[in-house]
């Protein structure tokens, strides 16, 4: 676990701006775990040091800022953004074909459950520009979207363990793989329900021509 206190003393000293361009970096795969970024930002705040709410603003500008960025520059260089010494470090020519293998599998669910997977975010964001799997405008929606459930979960996290250190570190073990563990659900249960519904219209189809084939037939007398 990445030590929270060192955060916790740095935000402590430059507020607002700290953890804005922290999380900013962090969506360029800076090796400081964005959870606990925005954890340690909600600690400041139950300390008394800034406002939760407008910490929670500030963190989730912060955030889609730095997601959009790491999108876009996938976007317009296209592959050559993968030669980049930093990006190549973190978005391999065997983990770039890993994603756009998820990316055929599951669709845009890779991009709304990678929110909630650490050190694959920028990965997976990256690839989605490159491949230009999504236009910019379902990006920052579909990421928008995950981003509002998971970065004042985070925040508010912190803010309400300010006091209590030790026992916020266990919960945000446990909540890390709980949120894992609730995406994956929630994605396996909607594409379960898209395949009975197709199988449903499916079989509905069938059912209706051979009805209407059997009206078709001519009546013998």
């Amino acid at each position: 676990m990445f030590e929270i206190q060192s955060l916790v003393n740095f935000y402590e000293l430059y507020g607002y701006i700290a953890v804005f361009g922290v999380l900013i970096l962090c969506g360029f795969g800076l090796p400081v775990p964005e959870d606990i970024s925005l954890v340690a930002g909600g600690i400041i705040s139950g300390l008394g040091y800034t406002d939760v709410h407008l910490m929670t603003a500030i963190a989730m500008a912060g955030v889609l800022i730095g997601d959009s960025t790491v999108y876009n520059l996938g976007r317009i260089f296209g592959e050559r953004f993968l030669r980049l010494k930093f990006v190549a470090r973190i978005l391999t020519p065997e983990r770039y074909a890993v994603v756009k293998r998820r990316f055929d599998r599951h669709g845009r669910w890779v991009i709304f459950a990678a929110r909630f997977m650490p050190g694959l975010r920028t990965p997976i964001f990256a690839t989605a520009g490159i491949t230009r799997f999504v236009s910019f405008p379902q990006f920052i929606a579909i990421d928008g979207f995950a981003a509002l459930i998971s970065v004042p979960f985070w925040v508010y996290l912190g803010y309400f363990g300010a006091h209590e250190r030790d026992v916020l570190v266990r919960w945000i073990t446990r909540s890390q793989f709980g949120a894992l563990a609730l995406v994956l659900v929630v994605v396996a249960a909607v594409l379960i329900s898209a395949y009975v519904r197709r199988r449903i219209k499916a079989t509905a189809g069938l059912n209706g021509n051979g009805n209407n084939g059997a009206a078709d037939q001519p009546v013998d007398k």
